[in-house]
């Protein structure tokens, strides 16, 4: 009997009002090497005011954007959708949040004016703005890989006990330019400040996603293998350098 065919379920948070710096293409990312490898894929777009179904998507993704966004998304995160995304990664769903979708992951993002913008405390960081702006490319060094990918952000972003370094800051700033932690990790939720967009250059970690989020539903998954060549030559050669 026929195996059925594996659908991924992804919730992408805020993707209108959180999108710079090319955030949206670790959607189409995400969507394509699935369905190379003939896995469907359902995208619910999910912004200020839309329900979020408890307990439903296998993936979220959380992307960046302004602090005049920022202060809006809080307020819609403080009801029912972040006690349904609390509730879900300790449940094993799998998230990958980038710049101020990573900072409202936390515990809260204190701006430079206005008041202090509560997080959903997923990741036990704390971040605030900062006198200095990071621009430039940026490398992370894991366990088990090489992230490349661009930052641009002023916040300055502090890792409690309750969740570890995504990785080691080789090349950039990371979270803060001070303890050369880059991005937060916890169950198998992930943050980071590389836009880019991130999982296009660095092929191996979409996949580590799709694995992840696959085996909530449907168990452990093997993903056949992808000619990436153009991923890899794209992580190899990052753009040049802007300057301020």
């Amino acid at each position: 009997m026929p195996h059925a065919r594996p659908t991924l379920r992804i919730g992408y948070l805020y993707g209108v009002e959180m999108n710079i710096y090319g955030d949206r293409g670790n959607i189409i990312a995400l969507s394509q090497r699935c369905r190379w490898r003939d896995i469907a894929v359902e995208i619910d777009l999910v912004g200020i005011g839309d329900p979020l179904r408890p307990a439903y998507h296998d993936l979220y993704f959380f992307g960046g954007g302004q602090d005049k966004e920022q202060i809006a998304v809080a307020a819609d995160l403080a009801g029912d959708k972040g006690k349904i995304l609390r509730e879900a990664v300790e449940e094993g769903a799998t998230a990958l949040t980038i710049c101020g979708g990573y900072q409202l992951f936390g515990h809260h993002y204190r701006p430079h004016n206005g008041p202090e913008l509560p997080g959903i405390g997923i990741f036990d960081i704390t971040s605030e703005a900062g006198p200095d702006r990071f621009i430039g490319n940026s490398v992370l060094e894991l366990p088990d890989g090489e992230l490349v990918g661009f930052e641009n952000h002023s916040a300055l972003t502090f890792l409690g006990p309750g969740c570890e370094s995504l990785g080691r800051v080789v090349i950039g700033a990371g979270n803060n330019g001070r303890d050369g932690s880059g991005g937060a990790k916890y169950k198998h939720a992930y943050g980071s400040y590389l836009h880019g967009s991130l999982l296009p250059k660095n092929p191996w970690f979409a996949d580590r996603l799709i694995v992840e989020a696959l085996a909530r539903r449907h168990g452990p998954v093997e993903l056949a293998p992808l000619p990436d060549n153009l991923e890899l030559a794209a992580h190899r050669r990052p753009p040049a350098q802007l300057t301020h």
